[in-house]
C-alpha cells in the first residue's frame, strides 16, 4: 500500500475540489493520500469523510509556510496526522495574513500593468481560502495575456531573476517555530521538497531542529537528488515521504496524481511512527524512575 502523500484542492491553490480529488484517486486506484493544503486544516475533517465513503484513506495534513532567518528563503513543513489541529490554527492565520498582504500588492500591480480589474482577478480565487499566483495567472491566461501558468509571462512576474517582477515574498515565522508548533499539535513534521525549495544545504541545520522527515520522491527531485535525500534521511534515522504534489489545472510540474508516492514500507513507517514514539518514551521513563 503506497500512497501520494502530497496533494492540494481549491481551498488553497490546487484546481480540484476535495471529493473530485478523492474520487479521481480512487479511479486510479491510489488507495491513500494526504491532503496538505497551503497553511489551511478546512478539509481534514471532510477529506477523511469522503474518503471513507468512497474507499480511499485520507491521511489529515497541512503544508505549513515558514523563513529561513538567515537567507530568507520559504522553507515548507508538512505536517501529518497532528492530534490537536486547533492548536495550529493561529500558525495558519498569521501564515494566511502574511500571503494576502503580499499576493494583494501583486494583485494590485498585475491590474495596473494589464487591464484586468482586481475584481476579475479575485474571481478567479473563488473557493480557496486565499490568493495565489496561479489565480492572478489564471486571470491573465482568460484575458489572453499568457497560454500557460508556469511560462515566460508567470517568469517574468514572478520569478526574482527577472528585472520586471512583481514579485513580493511573505516572512513567516521561524523554521523551528513551525516544527517545534507541530510537534506541540501531535504532528508529524516533514521537511516538503527540498530540491524546489533549494534547502538541502540547509538540512542538517532543520534536522538539529527536530524534524521527523524529509520528502524524497518529488516531482522537483531527479534519481540523483532523490538517493541523496533517501542517504540523509537513513543516516539520521528519519522518516521518508513522497508526493506530486498535485495541483491539477495549477500543476507546476507535468504530473499527474500518484506520480509520485510514498512507498509501502514507509507509509507503514509514518502510520506507525508517533506509536512508536511513546512506547520509547515510556520505555525511558521506566528506565529513569528505576535509575
Amino acid at each position: 500500500m503506497s500512497g501520494d502523500l502530497h496533494c492540494h484542492t481549491k481551498l488553497s491553490d490546487g484546481s480540484l475540489g476535495i471529493e473530485d480529488l478523492i474520487i479521481f484517486a480512487k479511479k486510479k486506484g491510489i488507495e491513500t493520500i494526504a491532503i496538505t493544503d497551503h497553511d489551511c486544516l478546512a478539509g481534514t475533517v471532510r477529506g477523511k469523510i469522503i474518503g471513507n465513503r468512497h474507499g480511499v484513506q485520507v491521511i489529515p495534513g497541512v503544508e505549513l509556510s515558514s523563513t529561513h532567518t538567515e537567507t530568507e528563503k520559504n522553507i515548507h513543513i508538512l505536517c501529518y496526522m497532528p492530534e490537536y489541529p486547533d492548536m495550529l490554527e493561529g500558525l495558519c492565520k498569521r501564515n494566511s495574513l502574511a500571503r494576502k498582504k503580499s499576493s494583494h500588492y501583486m494583485m494590485l500591480q498585475t491590474a495596473r500593468r494589464y487591464p484586468i480589474t482586481t475584481e476579475f482577478i479575485m474571481k478567479c480565487s473563488t473557493g480557496s481560502t486565499n490568493l495565489y499566483k496561479k489565480h492572478i495567472m489564471q486571470a491573465l491566461i482568460e484575458c489572453g495575456y499568457a497560454d500557460s501558468f508556469n511560462g515566460e509571462l508567470y517568469k517574468k512576474l514572478f520569478t526574482k531573476e527577472s528585472e520586471d517582477n512583481i514579485l513580493v515574498v511573505p516572512k513567516y515565522d521561524d523554521v523551528k517555530t513551525v516544527i517545534d508548533a507541530i510537534h506541540e499539535a501531535g504532528g508529524i513534521a516533514v521537511l516538503a521538497h527540498p530540491a524546489a525549495s533549494d534547502c538541502i544545504d540547509l538540512i542538517d541545520e532543520i534536522i538539529g531542529y527536530g524534524i521527523d522527515g524529509i520528502e524524497v520522491f518529488h516531482p522537483s527531485a531527479d534519481e540523483d537528488t532523490q538517493k541523496e535525500l533517501k542517504k540523509i534521511a537513513s543516516k539520521n534515522k528519519l522518516l521518508i515521504t513522497g508526493g506530486s504534489d498535485f495541483h491539477g489545472l495549477y500543476n507546476q510540474y507535468p504530473v499527474s496524481l500518484g506520480d509520485y508516492q510514498t512507498p509501502d514500507d514507509c507509509l507503514h513507517a509514518l502510520m506507525g511512527f508517533k506509536a512508536k514514539q511513546k512506547r520509547l518514551q515510556k520505555k525511558m521513563s521506566q528506565q529513569a524512575s528505576g535509575e
